[in-house]
């Protein structure tokens, strides 16, 4: 008999968020599931890795079923080292990462710690894929994921990713019968907008608080966000490789080497 896939599950919001417990029930469908996720929430924490501390690493039981789990003290790109080297016995068919509770579309990747698990994974060559629920809320329903997420991962599992390449997932915060289907996109340009809120603590001393607003500069109709806003979900390709090639012939018209001395 062949063995299921194994699948390493892993997110950002930290290992008893909602999201996290939502994709282990659908990749239980699927595989043979390990979950190493962060003891804490890990939001925002992009591609970090540990370096200044000591890791731990603890088997825990979260609820029932027959994945394995463990909470680790780090972020989400040491959880999957952490898994990869230490708690998996063999390699992981696929990494799945979420279901983040916030949208990663457009510039969000950047910044994203359940895209930078997902792109961890991407760098060890492991096919992978980061989920992502537009309801920022703890109380978030991720009933409408379920039927998108299983036929993503299958086919992915079915079809494989070149190297190099993770998909970023987003779905709308819509009812299921409100989605309209899957559109593969491209990123939007898109930024934030950010302002400090400053104020002074009781000792005297200033402290800022980041805020600011969303803003989509792209009136494609092929991107992320515009899937978003008109009940898609999003499906991106992503790429760790941030060479921008296209500019490497324009660039070796510069005069670069004009005032320094080559030997």
């Amino acid at each position: 008999m062949k063995n299921k896939p194994l699948i390493l599950v892993t997110n950002d919001d930290g290992i008893n968020a909602p999201g996290i417990r939502a994709l282990v029930k659908i990749m239980n469908t699927i595989g043979d599931v390990v979950v190493v996720a962060p003891n804490s929430p890990q939001s925002g924490m992009g591609h970090a890795i540990t370096l200044d501390a000591t890791l731990y690493v603890e088997q825990v039981f979260v609820n029932e079923g027959p994945q394995t789990e463990y909470s680790c003290s780090g972020t989400p790109a040491d959880c999957v080292k952490l898994a990869i080297r230490e708690k998996l016995d063999r390699r992981p068919d696929i990494c799945v990462s979420g279901i983040n509770h916030g949208s990663n579309a457009s510039i969000n990747v950047i910044y994203s710690g359940t895209m930078s698990a997902a792109i961890e994974a991407g760098i060890e060559g492991i096919p992978s894929i980061g989920f992502s629920l537009l309801d920022y809320t703890w109380t978030a329903n991720f009933d409408a994921c379920d039927d998108y997420v299983k036929t993503i991962t299958e086919n992915v599992l079915k079809h494989g990713l070149p190297n190099g390449i993770v998909l970023n997932v987003n779905i709308p915060n819509i009812s299921k019968e409100e989605i309209k289907g899957i559109k593969i996109c491209r990123q939007a340009r898109a930024n934030w907008v950010e302002k400090f809120d400053k104020r002074i603590n009781p000792q005297g001393k200033d402290y800022y608080w980041l805020s600011g607003k969303f803003v989509n500069l792209d009136g494609g109709e092929d991107t992320d966000e515009w899937a978003l806003e008109h009940g898609y979900i999003s499906v991106v390709p992503s790429q760790f490789d941030l060479t921008a090639h296209h500019f490497i012939e324009k660039l070796n018209s510069w005069d670069l080497n004009k005032s320094v001395q080559i030997k």
